[in-house]
């Protein structure tokens, strides 16, 4: 019969309290169980360990004392040590003399550098199956386990199993209504595809036949160029169409949170970790997931992505737990990836990986058959948002936008489209409302008037405003592409008073 204890009642009652309140944060309440238990029972260290039905290996979750750290680095197979044997037969045990007990598995201990003398286990259970195993290490001054200490461990881990429970609950309440979302937004988060000249058409099949496939593809094109629509393409196209479509923007993440982004993190791993995060991969379990701008992954963040693909398996941040994974990854770049490797700033493994099924998209001016599809699908969609009563293009109009090149492709003509709605003063849009390069507002003309100073001035002005519209406003691409590093164009930015 279990003794009843003040200070160990109470505790009961907080933590049940806690339990029956707290599903989001279980690891933090499962760390709260596992240092009650230890300071009621009297130990000096102690272990939650998790069993892996799949691979039959139990993990240390949670560790405490003066070598907990360094425990989380190991594992046990089922019936390995105390805690295996525990776990095994789904009882409890108390080894008040380790030493002279077959089943005590001591590397562990010589590695760490921690005696062991005594050791009380019991396990936890969900509907009577051991999911895991709870293990007190050493009683204070030398004392031995009782069997009052272990019928205690047994109630604080029929608490640890309920807080499981409720904690996969609610976390498969959460990916459930992730679902759901995704079910009601497909029908407004993939973008209208606009095109229909023959190279697009033979692009759009492509996209048909490789979404039938389940194997990797390599998005290779400009920027501004679509590599998101054919993305979304291939994955409407594909088994996947129902489960989620997952996007990561790679190179407008900062590097030190890149890594949380894409694989998520456990409460504590690092300093604004306040709470565990969901990955982008576990987000797509099931579905796809798209890496624009891949070639901006630093090589740390590569290795983690090789390793999914290779085995759908990735750790969270701050934890070693194997997390599996079903996702497909689509991957775009506007970089040479082949150069990127000869300069060691690409995995040449990784490379062949993502680039199994390689899609090149065409750029604009390969298809000038769609400008003027394109051109009138903007205008409709801005026209129709702003409210302006402009009511085309003139021919003039027209003729220009098929003669420029589009440097920025599809993204530059819908931003220089809204622009040209926006200022336009006429029935019908005219040449010099584009202010596309080579118009009018470039001639001599312009600077009529000014001091050459001046003149410098405005030439600067529009250069870079003309390059960061073309850029879509990206510093980084912008600075390469006018040939200046990126610290410079900020101050022009600034000194000439630019803004979006």
């Amino acid at each position: 019969m279990l003794n009843v204890d003040a200070q160990r009642l109470e505790t009961l009652i907080e933590i049940n309290e806690l339990i029956n309140t707290d599903f989001q944060d279980s690891r933090s309440l499962l760390t709260r169980i596992l240092e009650s238990a230890t300071r009621l029972t009297g130990g000096e260290a102690s272990s939650l360990l998790l069993l892996d039905p799949v691979n039959r290996k139990l993990y240390f979750e949670i560790a405490l004392g003066s070598k907990g750290p360094e425990m989380k680095r190991f594992s046990l197979d089922l019936g390995e040590g105390i805690a295996g044997w525990v776990a095994q037969h789904n009882r409890s045990l108390i080894v008040n003399d380790v030493e002279n007990d077959k089943r005590f598995f001591a590397p562990i201990s010589k590695t760490i550098g921690f005696k062991t003398d005594s050791i009380l286990a019991v396990p936890m259970r969900l509907r009577e199956q051991c999911i895991g195993v709870i293990e007190i290490v050493n009683r204070k001054e030398g004392n031995a386990f009782s069997q009052d200490d272990l019928q205690w461990l047994e109630v604080f881990a029929n608490q640890a199993a309920l807080a499981i429970q409720n904690a996969k609950e609610y976390q498969k309440l959460l990916e459930e209504v992730h679902q759901l979302r995704h079910k009601v937004d497909d029908s407004t988060e993939f973008h209208h595809f606009v095109g229909t000249s023959n190279l697009i058409r033979e692009k759009l099949e492509l996209a048909r036949r490789i979404g039938a496939t389940e194997s990797s593809v390599l998005l290779i094109g400009e920027s501004g160029s679509g590599k998101e629509l054919f993305a979304e393409r291939i994955h409407l196209e594909s088994m996947r169409r129902e489960k989620p479509f997952i996007r990561v923007n790679c190179a407008a993440l900062p590097e030190h949170l890149l890594e949380s982004e894409l694989f998520g993190h456990v409460k504590g791993a690092f300093t604004d970790a306040s709470k565990e995060r969901i990955g982008r991969f576990e987000l797509a379990d099931g579905g796809t997931i798209f890496l624009d701008e891949v070639g901006e992954l630093p090589l740390s963040v590569q290795a983690k992505l090789l390793r999914v693909i290779q085995h759908q398996v990735f750790e969270k941040v701050g934890s070693s737990e194997p997390c599996r994974v079903d996702t497909r990854i689509i991957a775009a770049t506007n970089r040479n990836l082949e150069e990127a490797m000869d300069k060691g700033l690409f995995r040449q493994d990784l490379y062949y990986r993502l680039n199994v099924l390689p899609f090149v998209v065409p750029p604009l001016r390969d298809r000038p058959e769609d400008i003027p599809v394109l051109a009138d699908y903007f205008f409709r969609k801005t026209k129709r948002e702003l409210g302006r009563t402009v009511s085309g293009f003139s021919a003039e109009a027209m003729d220009a936008l098929l003669s420029y090149r589009w440097p920025g492709n599809v993204r530059e003509l819908e931003n220089v489209v809204e622009r040209a709605i926006v200022i336009s003063t006429h029935e019908l849009i005219r040449p010099e409302d584009l202010m596309l390069p080579g118009s009018s507002s470039l001639t001599p003309d312009a600077y009529a008037g000014s001091s050459l100073k001046e003149a410098v001035l405005q030439f600067k002005r529009h250069f870079i405003t003309k390059a960061l519209e073309e850029h879509n406003w990206n510093q980084t691409d912008t600075a390469k592409a006018v040939g200046i590093q990126r610290t410079y164009l900020s101050k022009l930015i600034k000194e000439l008073e630019i803004s979006r």
